[in-house]
């Protein structure tokens, strides 16, 4: 979902064709034939091993990194729901112009994040709509001391829709945050609550 402004290596190798080894091949001189052959050999197989290495070395040390590849372009930002639970979360961070835009079109997976928060530079009364969105979602809208301001529920919509709803805030707001459908509630999101970004690093669970 995204505002509206204002409305392996691929190891691919040929493969090798050896052609069979004919009792003919094994006349004078031998010993040349037998040298170059095992040579042959032991070349492929340092090639094979190299290359099994390689892509073993491919293979990422932290498990979080494929997800970071998967949001790339995207900061992360911990935090609170105020007066309760008042528990501390990791969202996606899209703060930037082109990050609010593409905010989380074409995502199915949130991959442990608990949503993305927008954060706009000034109070904002922009719309969001779902378009090319396929995870339906629920938003909150917070003013610029982090109060709530109001909600919605999204759903879907497809890509080639050019009349997907237009889903707007009661007043003007500073901050949105976008999580899976009907989690608000579990945040403890509602009137009288209080969104707090905290500068410490995301929790890790």
């Amino acid at each position: 979902m995204r505002p509206k402004s204002c409305p392996e290596r691929n190891g691919d190798a040929s493969p090798v064709r050896l052609r069979p080894v004919l009792p003919e091949d094994f006349a004078e001189p031998t010993d040349l034939r037998m040298r170059v052959l095992a040579w042959v050999v032991a070349v492929m197989l340092a090639l094979g091993f190299g290359a099994c290495i390689s892509e073993g070395a491919d293979v990422p040390a932290d498990p979080r990194l494929p997800q970071a590849r998967e949001f790339s372009g995207f900061g992360e930002v911990a935090f609170r729901i105020e007066p309760a639970p008042n528990q501390l979360r990791c969202a996606l961070l899209a703060a930037t112009e082109q990050q609010r835009s593409r905010g989380l079109m074409e995502v199915r997976d949130l991959k442990g994040y608990a949503g993305m928060v927008f954060r706009f530079s000034g109070p904002s009364q922009a719309g969001f709509h779902m378009r090319n969105t396929p995870m339906p979602l629920s938003i909150a809208w917070f003013g610029a001391d982090g109060m709530f301001v109001s909600a919605a529920d999204m759903a879907p919509c497809e890509a080639n829709n050019p009349n997907c709803p237009v889903y707007a805030a009661s007043g003007p707001f500073l901050y949105a945050l976008e999580v899976p459908f009907g989690q608000l509630p579990e945040l403890g999101i509602g009137p009288g609550t209080k969104l707090v970004l905290r500068p410490e690093d995301c929790p890790r669970t």
